[in-house]
């Protein structure tokens, strides 16, 4: 059984594991129907999707539909400013075939001058925070996807209640001595807040290393269970996050496998043995 915790101060009783559709951006419908089975039978009940997934909003479109109040359902606008992201929320509504988003994320701000003009006068936060008032979106978070993702969070939490962060986080960047203290007042800021702390690139082994991409990821993730275990039950050992699911449908269901039977940690040894045998390296994006 996948581990449940509260997302945060939303009171909503997530499972650990977050199905993360990026991985239906590029699928048939019929291939994105079945994914959202798979999730049901693992008992996932958070789905998090992106106006810049492809097409992933139209898949999950007839599923939302008909589950809806099955799912705490999240998604993302990349824009900026205003009335760009206020489209992008409308567009996002009406491709899920719902009525409301119980959350929706500034997405991928990395540089401060882009996260100035976001929560700026004229932003995407002030669009946002409309949606809000007029009941279309219920909590508000932000996500950040580079090495500059905790301070980027430090920041925002400090100016603003965000109701959930998202950064990278696995065991090649806890070796980031950086990164790692960064992460760590990330996550005491967002804790001190209650403020939900999702993870992504958890199961990541590489950068891709060839042209020939097996699967539909930004990086090369490992490729068998063992080592998605290992993977995924040191994501799990750190309390309080929630993991974002591998973009790709295939490596999905491992993934939810290995959270299906977490217990503990994997030994420090074991994890060692994994960056050997496997030729991890980190992936500092």
């Amino acid at each position: 059984m996948i581990p449940i915790l509260t997302f945060g101060r939303t009171e909503h009783v997530s499972t650990r594991i977050l199905f993360g559709a990026a991985s239906l951006g590029r699928v048939t419908q019929t291939e994105a129907d079945k994914t959202v089975e798979t999730i049901m039978k693992y008992g996932v009940n958070h789905i998090d999707t992106a106006a810049s997934y492809g097409d992933a909003e139209l898949r999950l479109g007839p599923s939302i539909a008909k589950y809806r109040k099955h799912f705490f359902l999240a998604s993302k606008t990349g824009d900026r400013t205003y009335q760009a992201a206020k489209d992008s929320i409308h567009r996002s509504l009406e491709r899920l075939r719902t009525d409301h988003l119980d959350l929706i994320q500034l997405h991928g701000v990395i540089e401060d001058s882009e996260w100035e003009i976001a929560v700026g006068p004229g932003g995407a936060l002030e669009a946002v925070l409309e949606a809000r008032r007029q009941g279309l979106v219920k909590f508000i978070g932000i996500t950040s996807h580079s090495l500059h993702a905790p301070l980027i969070h430090q920041e925002s939490l400090a100016r603003f209640d965000f109701d959930s962060i998202l950064l990278p986080w696995n065991y090649q960047l806890s070796k980031n001595p950086v990164y790692a203290a960064n992460f760590k007042l990330a996550v005491d800021a967002a804790k001190a807040k209650k403020t939900a702390v999702q993870i992504i690139k958890t199961a990541q082994r590489r950068p891709w290393t060839d042209s020939v991409h097996w699967a539909a990821t930004w990086y090369e993730p490992y490729r068998d269970q063992q080592s998605i275990d290992l993977a995924i039950h040191w994501a799990l050992s750190n309390p309080g996050v929630f993991i974002n699911s591998v973009g790709d449908i295939h490596v999905l269901q491992m993934v939810l496998d290995a959270a299906s039977r977490y217990e503990k940690a994997p030994a420090e040894e074991q994890m060692q043995e994994l960056m050997r045998m496997q030729d991890a390296k980190p992936l500092w994006v």
